[in-house]
């Protein structure tokens, strides 16, 4: 048990528990009845990315030559790591939600979660820990301030802002929980 007491420290994750409920208390105080309900699925967007680049701080230890030497499976440790972002950021918005404020679908909730987290893992890899924020950022502003798509590319390419019935946004989510998940678990963040 020990092991994961400093595991949750190197990883900042008491930092990131408190900036991830703070966005959650944000959207509670900014949502409560505004009439939109489950439709703004912008805001819904914007409070997850919000909540997974909190979260995303974290996928890298502070010593690096350490982790490179310890004796121990970094692969499912990382993995779990990105689940949980995903798991903790779309139950803090449902427990937002459960308290009166009116922003998605659980489901539409639960989707962009985890494609956010996958995406955020992507941005370790590639971008390094401390940018990882950068993946899920920069497609939030894509599907924000870019015109919508029509069609089967729109829906994939703007995943956060379709319903949750949407096959393609659907899709396009696991597909990038998967892929992050995976490689970041195997990979670890580029340093």
């Amino acid at each position: 048990m020990r092991w994961l007491i400093l595991y949750t420290r190197s990883r900042q994750v008491p930092a990131s528990a408190v900036a991830v409920l703070a966005v959650a208390l944000a959207a509670w105080v900014c949502n409560q009845g505004g009439g939109q309900g489950a439709t703004d699925l912008g805001t819904t967007a914007l409070v997850l990315t919000a909540m997974v680049a909190a979260g995303s701080v974290g996928l890298d230890g502070r010593d690096a030559v350490l982790e490179r030497t310890a004796a121990i499976r970094w692969m499912p440790r990382r993995a779990a790591h990105v689940l949980l972002i995903g798991a903790v950021t779309g139950a803090a918005l449902l427990a937002a939600q459960a308290m009166g404020a009116e922003l998605a679908p659980v489901e539409v909730v639960v989707r962009d979660g985890v494609g956010l987290a996958g995406l955020a893992a992507l941005g370790a890899v590639l971008c390094g820990a401390p940018f990882a924020w950068t993946l899920p950022t920069g497609w939030l502003a894509f599907t924000v301030l870019v015109p919508p798509m029509s069609g089967t590319a729109g829906e994939v390419a703007s995943w956060m802002i379709f319903p949750a019935d949407t096959a393609p946004s659907t899709g396009t989510a696991l597909a990038l929980l998967v892929t992050g998940t995976a490689w970041y678990g195997a990979a670890g963040p580029r340093r």
